[in-house]
């Protein structure tokens, strides 16, 4: 498998701490929104505007024109913008950065094709219009701690799009809270939605990470990937109907995350599905999805055959069926399944659909029978898991996980904490010692004010 891609935009991913906060030209404090506007036009790159703590009501757009300026709340969470309007963007602006409000207008926002490096951080969505929330389309944008919340209507809290058939491109998107999506429609009520079908094949070099979702349950997909070669790594989803999913599009790295009563179902090809630690007790942990054509064409709504997707030391954990697939014509092809720790009471705790073409290697599956794998591609043993202080399972000493791994996988150095993986890596998402890093996300660890 070609994995440059994958290496190329974590690599990148790495590479993305925020900067380091330069002293603003000049600090424009504000008290209403007429005045914000006329600042906000007359405003050099560098400037910084501040508006005062309150409560205004928008009847038309604050646009913002100018390159390399910065708008923000005088306090984080103290200025709430209602009314029928919000904040836009003109044309082709940089560098530009929308500060710390609360926002409960009707309108939504949008981040243009032809403006860049457009940052939204510590906001408040809680809009009160319907339509996507906040809509990414020009490239290197920046979102971060930021809550979207309280949402009954149809329409995705966060979409990444893009001008025409293209994608927006290197997104990064960190430290947000998504919460309490209750739209009870079949679809379209997810938290992110990464991409759309039609653009699946291009490539977003898109970031997730550090992200909480609670209450996701506006649609069955809580991240919905819909675009080629991104990562998504080491955020929380919990109590949650919504999936991780890689709905549409190739060469994804889905690491190190932490899901608790959700899950990972995936279609496409060339994804890496590693260090991820699973509970599920209500329904399955890891879903092969199912195949309506083998491979999909640039604008077909329809899911499409895994190929080449590997599933490797992750920890999953549930009651039913812990690995399973999706019916459908066309059959999971040439997948692996290397290394994990499957633990649970089913009387077939991996359900492979007939047919499927999947290795196995290095399996530990304890609780329940194996199921599907084959005698040769796991050990049923007790993998000697303890719960720790976040109450997460994690391995003991003596565990016949240590050291226990098979295969080469040279590109899992680390684990879901992440500690280095050192000689024989162990089995699982967790490498036995070191000091414990990693816990569930909380709401103290993302949003406004973390």
């Amino acid at each position: 498998m070609n994995t440059t891609p994958v290496l190329a935009v974590l690599a990148a991913g790495l590479l993305l701490a925020p900067p380091a906060v330069a002293e603003p030209e000049a600090v424009v404090r504000v008290t209403s929104l007429a005045a914000l506007q006329t600042a906000l036009d007359r405003a050099n790159p560098g400037d910084r505007i501040e508006l005062a703590d309150g409560t205004y009501t928008a009847s038309k757009a604050i646009t913002i024109r100018r390159s390399g300026v910065t708008v923000a709340a005088d306090n984080v969470g103290r200025a709430e913008i209602r009314g029928s309007a919000g904040f836009t963007f003109s044309g082709s602006v940089s560098g530009v950065v929308v500060e710390g409000f609360v926002l409960r207008h009707s309108a939504t926002m949008s981040i243009p094709a032809e403006a860049t490096r457009v940052r939204i951080t510590r906001n408040t969505f809680r809009l009160a219009g319907s339509g996507n929330w906040l809509t990414v389309n020009g490239d290197d944008a920046e979102i971060d701690r930021n809550t979207f919340a309280d949402r009954s209507s149809e329409g995705v809290f966060l979409q990444v799009s893009g001008p025409g058939s293209d994608i927006a491109k290197r997104t990064r998107v960190h430290h947000n809270y998504f919460f309490n999506h209750t739209f009870s429609g079949t679809n379209g009520g997810e938290s992110i939605r990464l991409g759309y079908s039609h653009k699946q094949s291009k490539s977003a070099n898109a970031v997730i990470e550090h992200n909480l979702f609670e209450k996701a349950n506006g649609d069955s997909e809580a991240i919905s990937v819909k675009s080629s070669d991104n990562v998504v790594r080491h955020n929380t989803i919990r109590d949650s109907r919504g999936y991780l999913v890689l709905r549409h599009g190739h060469r994804t790295l889905v690491d190190g995350n932490i899901l608790l009563g959700s899950g990972i179902r995936f279609h496409g090809n060339d994804h890496r599905v590693v260090n991820n630690y699973v509970a599920n007790s209500g329904d399955r942990a890891i879903v092969f999805g199912s195949g309506k054509e083998a491979d999909s064409g640039p604008d077909s709504k329809l899911h499409d055959r895994p190929d080449r997707v590997t599933v490797a030391f992750n920890t999953l954990l549930g009651t039913g069926a812990v690995v399973d697939s999706d019916g459908g014509e066309f059959k999971p092809k040439d997948c692996v399944l290397a290394n994990n720790i499957i633990q649970g009471s089913s009387s077939k705790l991996v359900d492979m659909v007939g047919g499927s073409t999947v290795r196995y290697e290095g399996n530990i599956v304890w609780g329940g029978s194996a199921g599907s794998i084959p005698p040769g591609g796991y050990r049923s043993v007790d993998p000697k898991l303890v719960r720790d202080a976040a109450g997460l399972q994690r391995l003991s000493a003596g565990s016949p996980a240590i050291d226990a791994s098979a295969g080469s996988y040279p590109y899992v150095t680390v684990d879901f904490d992440p500690h280095a993986r050192t000689g024989r890596p162990d089995t699982g998402a967790d490498e036995f010692g070191g000091t414990v890093a990693r816990k569930p996300l909380t709401k103290a660890d993302v949003g406004p004010l973390s």
